[in-house]
């Protein structure tokens, strides 16, 4: 059976445009150097509340975050009762913050603390180290150094 002459182009072209992203991610996993970041003292954290809660306390929680000396970047989600924010760890900790925070009202919340086997993980908690993509972007990083 012959095949039609556009669909050999067709397939030919998917292939080739195929194989030209697959070029650049190698070509990009190869040169992406690791990123100089000049923020070693900022560490982000997170406060659990027993409940969710409404706007109107996450405003009042959300501005008494930000009255915390060195505390920046504040993200409340209501609906799950969770909020995360950065702070300087020069000036205050993750237990000062709670501390202030508990002291500027009466809230039913616990801070969020890690395990000793995420802490000593060398790559993100979030990335699986087992998975293809971790694999094969580590696998492309040894070919090339």
């Amino acid at each position: 059976m012959k095949v039609n002459r556009k669909v050999k182009i067709f397939l030919g072209s998917i292939a080739g445009i195929v194989f030209l992203l697959f070029l650049v991610l190698v070509v990009h996993i190869a040169t992406a150097k690791p990123v100089e970041v000049d923020n070693a003292t900022m560490q982000i954290s997170r406060i659990d509340f027993k409940e969710p809660f409404d706007s109107l306390k996450s405003k009042e929680i959300h501005r008494n975050l930000k009255s915390i000396e060195g505390v920046k970047n504040i993200k409340i989600v209501p609906e799950k009762g969770v909020v995360v924010y950065f702070h300087d760890n020069r000036i205050v900790n993750s237990d000062q913050v709670f501390t202030q925070l508990s002291a500027k009202g009466k809230y039913q919340a616990q801070r969020f603390v890690i395990s000793d086997e995420l802490a000593s993980k060398k790559v993100c908690p979030a990335m699986n180290t087992d998975g293809f993509s971790y694999k094969f972007s580590r696998g492309i990083q040894r070919i090339f150094n």
